[in-house]
């Protein structure tokens, strides 16, 4: 199988990078902070969502900001502790593009999503974070604006996303979807392509755009 595209858009949690143990760590110290029983954590869908909607579920609206901030503040100051690593196949596969080919749309904050992506070493020319949004994954807001800002017909425009939300919001952005295993089980993720991670991905840039093909 072969997506052609003209734009390449990337989730970075459980795409590009895993921060799982990061995540669970701050979150865990948060959730306690604010005296937040594990069922009532238990029964809010985290992955792939801002934390502001996460914290908007589980707290009186007027004590939500001073709780993003905070979170915010515990994730960023993790990150020199080991919490965030590549996954297989990123490195190789975004430095076979150009970066006016790709962009990076997360569901984090601009300052913990460039914390995490410089501890690992990439540079993305365009990025989507929460602070650009009004509403977040999986609203098809966060990758639309990526394709206005990339010049880029959503229907030319794939999608690799990990969480059921994020594939989610491409599908509402009239986008082509790839899922990656790498937090969900496969059964789990509704795509047009449902691979392992990266790694099973090469990309063949052409004067047309980009050709994706899975690896034999």
């Amino acid at each position: 199988m072969t997506i052609h595209a003209q734009a390449l858009l990337f989730d970075n949690d459980g795409t590009l990078v895993s921060s799982l143990a990061s995540v669970n760590r701050c979150w865990t110290r948060w959730a306690v902070e604010y005296g937040i029983t594990a069922e009532e954590f238990g029964r809010v869908e985290l992955h792939g969502r801002p934390a502001a909607e996460i914290a908007a579920d589980l707290l009186p609206a007027h004590v939500v900001p001073e709780a993003v901030a905070r979170i915010e503040d515990l994730e960023v100051e993790d990150v020199p502790h080991g919490g965030v690593e590549l996954l297989p196949g990123t490195r190789d596969l975004l430095a076979a593009l150009p970066a006016e080919r790709w962009a990076v749309v997360t569901s984090a904050t601009r300052r913990l999503a460039e914390a995490r992506l410089e501890a690992v070493g990439i540079l993305p020319k365009t990025l989507i974070a929460a602070d650009d949004i009004t509403r977040g994954k999986p609203d098809p807001e966060p990758y639309l604006l990526a394709a206005r800002t990339l010049g880029v017909d959503p229907a030319h425009c794939v999608v690799f996303e990990d969480a059921p939300a994020g594939l989610q919001a491409g599908r509402a952005a009239g986008m082509t979807t790839v899922a990656l295993a790498t937090t969900h089980r496969a059964h789990e993720l509704t795509a047009d392509l449902v691979v392992e991670d990266l790694s099973a991905l090469s990309a063949l840039v052409t004067d047309g755009g980009v050709e994706i093909s899975v690896r034999p």
